[in-house]
């Protein structure tokens, strides 16, 4: 069965199965289950709380303040699953591939749940290094973040971790590895968060998880070739582990001598990104784990409302996507729902997620996915059923690639989710700085340790602007919050990760309303891992 038939169930049928997944070792109950030996409820992780290094007065992970907030989101039924990170052989649609993986599968397997249930997600590391589990874009509690040595300890190999937490939102996440440079394998999953009270109508949904792929492709892998992007391509940097390092117990370095092809991308440019459009350049780009060649394919009636939940899990690559002969209607972005907007096209960052509805015609139309600046492109087909035409070549290029594209600024929140107006109690603004021949990324020319903190107090609303003082774009993801992006006279749409254009600022509101110590951080891999990352911190 293809990663693409699991979707094929109405929409009735997804609401009756509110969690699903597929391949060998995934586990799913609805039963309740006690906690695991030395963990008690408070601290479902196993063993004692973990304090991080740092400055006091903040709030850390397991506090009092963390639990209260977790206890206000409620408990709900329970849907217990098992991930297992380990290394595999991929078959990527005709390619095989040597990679890691969550149960031997890419994507790893989709997680469904309802808002209101208990996640309880064990992790059984069989890496040779140390991983931790991220799930983005949820608003969860601190200590069930993921971030290694700053929410928890890095999960070392041959233990396991129990990642357990109440999921409070519906929407569309991601959940993936916070270490290093194993996002840009295939240790990532679609989580859905279905809404019990769904106001959209629709027949069908089809999961679309974009990729840009390097890993174990004539013996390149991402470690490799962020060691290609510095200066000289060989500086240690002492395993950071996008967030700090993990140089002990497995946790390769990258050889001196770069290993695989040069992967450096040059003089590339986006229009749609004002510049660059990166700078590695990768021989394939997937959706839903397939090559152009030998696409998934996504079958329905005609005059079926689908559904298209579209994740970018790439680590370098924003994806311009568009679906032959459709028009696609934006109703949600980052897990939160818009006002609607018809569109052409998309434009979406690494970590960004959208959801759109279209109306399928007659026939069989490619969904295409251009990397941005970059050669190549990603596709996956649509099928009604009654065509008898060939499957579109892997080089289509439907005209709607070309035509309107609706950036995520012009995005108005819907008025249940659009924040009250509120003159910002606190502003932190950040500059963003590094340059590509030095690849020294950072924040205010510094680059990340986990005893950064900028202060912020439960019950402020926060405005946080950056400054993008570099000439390339990234993407930025705030941990454990939702935020508004700014305009000049109002509050626009709700993300948890927004592209900052080379040279231009950002705005950003957001209500501190879960205490802890949170990530902000680019997530292009490459910039993070070289430091483009800081910590907001709640104040007691």
């Amino acid at each position: 069965m293809s990663y693409l038939d699991m979707f094929t169930p109405s929409r009735r049928t997804l609401l009756r199965t509110p969690l699903a997944a597929a391949g060998a070792g995934f586990l799913a109950a609805c039963t309740s289950s006690g906690p695991e030996s030395g963990s008690g409820p408070e601290h479902p992780g196993g063993g004692e709380r973990f304090v991080p290094a740092g400055p006091r007065g903040y709030v850390n992970p397991s506090d009092p303040e963390v639990l209260a907030a977790e206890r206000r989101r409620g408990a709900g039924r329970e849907r217990v699953l098992r991930f297992t990170a380990a290394e595999t052989e991929l078959d990527i649609g005709g390619r095989s591939v040597r990679t890691w993986a969550y149960n031997e599968e890419v994507p790893g397997p989709l997680v469904r749940v309802t808002a209101g249930d208990v996640l309880d997600l064990t992790l059984a590391n069989r890496l040779p290094e140390t991983t931790t589990l991220h799930s983005h874009g949820v608003r969860l509690r601190c200590d069930m973040d993921g971030v290694p040595d700053l929410t928890q300890r890095a999960i070392h190999p041959d233990t396991d971790f129990r990642y357990r937490f109440t999921v409070a939102h519906p929407g569309t996440y991601l959940l993936h590895s916070h270490v290093g440079m194993q996002p840009d394998r295939a240790l990532y999953a679609p989580l859905v968060v279905e809404d019990p009270r769904e106001p959209l109508s629709y027949d069908k949904e089809w999961v679309l998880v974009l990729d840009d792929w390097l890993d174990g492709v004539e013996g390149s892998t991402p470690e490799n070739v962020l060691e290609q992007l510095k200066p000289g391509g060989a500086m240690d940097m002492g395993g950071m582990a996008m967030g700090p390092g993990h140089p002990t117990k497995g946790h390769p370095k990258p050889s001196k001598k770069p290993t695989g092809p040069n992967r450096v991308l040059h003089k590339s440019h986006s229009r749609m990104l004002n510049g660059e459009g990166g700078s590695v350049a990768y021989p394939h780009y997937l959706i839903n784990g397939r090559l152009p060649d030998a696409p998934s394919v996504f079958r329905c009636r005609p005059g079926e409302r689908v559904r298209l939940r579209i994740i970018n899990a790439g680590s370098e690559t924003a994806f311009r996507v568009a679906l032959g002969d459709h028009k696609m209607t934006v109703t949600h972005t980052d897990g939160y729902p818009v006002r609607h907007k018809e569109t052409d096209a998309l434009l979406v960052g690494m970590a960004e997620r959208y959801d759109v509805l279209i109306t399928a015609r007659d026939g069989m139309f490619p969904l295409v996915a251009l990397p941005e600046g970059k050669k190549g492109r990603a596709l996956a087909v649509l099928h009604t059923g009654k065509t008898r035409k060939s499957p579109p070549a892997g080089e289509v290029r439907p005209r709607e690639i070309d035509g309107n594209t609706v950036p995520a600024r012009r995005l108005l929140p819907h008025e249940s989710v659009a924040l009250d107006d509120r003159k910002p109690d606190r502003e932190v603004r950040i500059r963003i700085t590094g340059t590509m021949a030095k690849f020294d990324w950072g924040f205010d020319h510094r680059t990340y340790t986990p005893q950064q903190r900028h202060p912020v107090r439960a019950g402020e609303r926060v405005r946080l602007t950056l400054i993008n003082a570099t000439d390339m774009w990234h993407p930025m993801h705030l941990h454990g919050h939702t935020f508004a992006v700014t305009g000049l006279d109002s509050a626009g749409a709700r993300k948890d990760t927004a592209l900052v254009l080379p040279h231009r600022k950002l705005v950003l509101d957001f209500d501190a309303d879960n205490p802890g110590l949170w990530m902000l951080h680019c997530h292009n891999q490459y910039h993070s891992e070289s430091g483009m990352m800081t910590v907001l911190g709640y104040k007691k």
